[in-house]
C-alpha cells in the first residue's frame, strides 16, 4: 500500500521514526512534511494527508500533532476522509474493519514511539470487513457527509 505521513512540529520525530517502519512493512511511504521541528499550524498538514487520500494518491494516511485531536478535527472535514483517533491497539484495527476509516490520527504527546509502531502495524493490516452491518452504517455516514458537507 502507499502511505502519506504528516505531521506538525509536535509529531515531526514520531513521523520521521514512523516513516522507516513503514517501509520496514513493505508499504511505500510518502511524507507530506512537516520537515523539522519548527512550529507550524496542524491543518496545513491534514490537509495535505486529506487530500492525497480524496486523490487517491495514497491508500492509507498516518496524521501526527501534539495530541491528536485538532488534526483529527481539521482532516475530518474534508469529503471522504474517514479519520480516527487510536491510542489504543483494538481502535486502530476495528477503526478500519468496522468503519473503514482511511486515516490514523496519533498524539505524539500521549503515546510514545513504540505504541506508535504497534498501531501503525494493525491499522495498516487491518481491512474493511464488508459485512451488511458496517456497510449500511457507512453508507449513513456518507449520506450525514453529503446531506452536510
Amino acid at each position: 500500500m502507499r502511505i502519506v505521513l504528516g505531521a506538525d512540529h509536535a509529531g515531526y520525530e514520531l513521523k520521521q521514526k514512523l516513516l522507516e517502519y513503514v517501509r520496514e512493512l513493505g508499504h511505500e511511504a510518502v511524507d507530506a512534511g512537516t520537515n523539522s521541528t519548527a512550529a507550524v499550524d496542524y491543518p496545513d498538514f491534514a490537509e495535505k494527508v486529506g487530500r492525497a487520500i480524496r486523490e487517491a494518491a495514497a491508500d492509507r494516511g498516518i496524521l501526527i500533532c501534539g495530541s491528536g485531536v485538532g488534526a483529527s478535527v481539521a482532516v475530518n472535514k474534508m469529503k471522504g476522509v474517514r479519520a480516527g483517533l487510536c491510542h489504543d491497539c483494538y481502535s486502530a484495527h476495528q477503526g478500519v474493519e468496522h468503519d473503514a476509516i482511511n486515516v490514523l490520527v496519533l498524539g505524539s504527546r500521549v503515546i510514545g514511539p513504540e505504541l506508535a509502531r504497534d498501531l501503525t502495524k494493525v491499522f495498516l493490516s487491518a481491512a474493511f470487513t464488508n459485512e451488511e452491518r458496517h456497510l449500511r452504517r457507512l453508507a449513513k455516514v456518507k449520506a450525514i457527509e453529503e446531506k452536510y458537507g
